[in-house]
């Protein structure tokens, strides 16, 4: 008998401690307690939330922005690391679902970053581990490509819950390879703000209306609940970026502000969004409510027509090399060969073979607790 839970959810409208990884822990895992505390069972944080997400990138050039871009480099946390462990024990202590995005480094190269999404289970488990397919734009000037290996949905005793990040919910195959697993809530993740034109000129990005249009056309076409969360624009940020000069800090204060909100399989908006000033935006929802309009309208069950239409999706992640000696190594040690991270290894029924297979150098390191 399928089962449609019914419960609260949070979004998470906050700003980081602008570069500083460890007081925005500080704060991630407050906001974890205060959530907890209300009520909900999940709660979603911002794109790249731990230590903030670059914007320094998108109003000055790229040749005045390599001290920004070391900064950022020396406070991203590695997937393994004793920051994620935090989160992943606040999440376990307080019983509560968290998605969190975080700009990830990898002890594979000093340089290379990723835009990355965690989803922590309620019992301090890591479910998912998302790299951003195709970085937006300026984005491209910070982080790498990541793969498929997080397009997935994870089936949890709230529900099968899956996460883009950003432009990705943009993208229709990305989207739909999540609505194929059975997606019913869906978590899209944003920055504060994208400038994408100059002071002086008009037509720069809406953020708070295209993320109305992405995240209401993927609850719609999916009849998922979606929880959009978005970061907040404050001091922290405007004093890291004093050394941008006043038009690049005027841009980013001018340009449109993002929204946080929770959306149903209507497309349409449930609690109070936010865009101004810090907060917990929260609803209730009911997983039951899309079973009538799957009825209507199932883009993944009878509404497709499988003789015409076929999707192939490369779940398999990447790593720099194979490093087939290793394997034995491995075995002695437990330790994976690039990212010298604790392997997923259950003594009873996981082989080192199968750990191989599913391992991308340092990511293969999401610990069991």
């Amino acid at each position: 008998m399928t089962l449609y839970p019914g419960y609260k959810v949070a979004a998470a409208h906050l700003a980081p401690v602008f570069h500083d990884t460890d007081k925005t822990i500080d704060k991630a895992c407050d906001a974890i307690a205060e959530a907890a505390r209300n009520g909900a069972r999940l709660i979603a944080f911002p794109e790249s939330y731990i230590p903030g997400f670059p914007m320094w990138a998108g109003v000055v050039p790229p040749t005045h922005t390599h001290d920004y871009f070391r900064q950022l480099a020396a406070a991203a946390p590695r997937v393994d690391g004793p920051e994620i462990e935090r989160l992943r024990a606040a999440a376990h202590r307080h019983d509560i679902f968290v998605s969190i995005g975080f700009t990830e480094s990898t002890s594979a190269s000093v340089g290379c970053l990723w835009n990355s999404n965690l989803m922590i289970g309620s019992d301090g488990e890591v479910l998912n581990h998302h790299r951003k397919i195709v970085p937006t734009f300026y984005e491209k000037l910070v982080w790498a490509n990541g793969d498929g290996a997080g397009l997935r949905v994870n089936d949890t005793e709230i529900g099968r819950l899956g996460m883009l990040i950003c432009g990705e919910n943009t993208n229709p195959l990305a989207r739909f390879s999540l609505i194929a697993q059975g997606e019913q809530v869906h978590i899209a993740t944003y920055p504060a703000v994208y400038p994408t034109r100059p002071l002086n000129e008009s037509g720069n990005y809406d953020l708070e209306q295209a993320i109305r249009i992405r995240a209401g056309a993927h609850s719609f076409e999916g009849k998922v609940f979606t929880i959009v969360a978005a970061a907040h624009y404050d001091d922290s940020a405007r004093e890291a970026m004093q050394g941008l000069g006043r038009d690049a800090l005027d841009l980013l204060e001018a340009s449109p502000k993002a929204v946080s909100m929770i959306i149903d399989p209507t497309g349409n908006v449930i609690g109070e969004p936010r865009t101004g000033g810090e907060g917990l935006v929260y609803a209730e929802i009911d997983l039951a409510a899309a079973v009538e309009p799957k009825r209507i309208h199932d883009v993944v069950g009878y509404y497709n027509r499988f003789d015409i239409f076929h999707l192939e999706v490369d779940l398999s992640a990447h790593r720099p090399a194979t490093f087939a000696a290793a394997r034995q190594r491995i075995g002695e040690n437990q330790r994976s060969p690039v990212g010298g991270a604790p392997p997923l290894i259950s003594e009873s029924n996981d082989s080192l073979v199968t750990y191989l297979d599913r391992c991308s150098g340092d990511r293969a390191g999401i610990a069991a607790k």
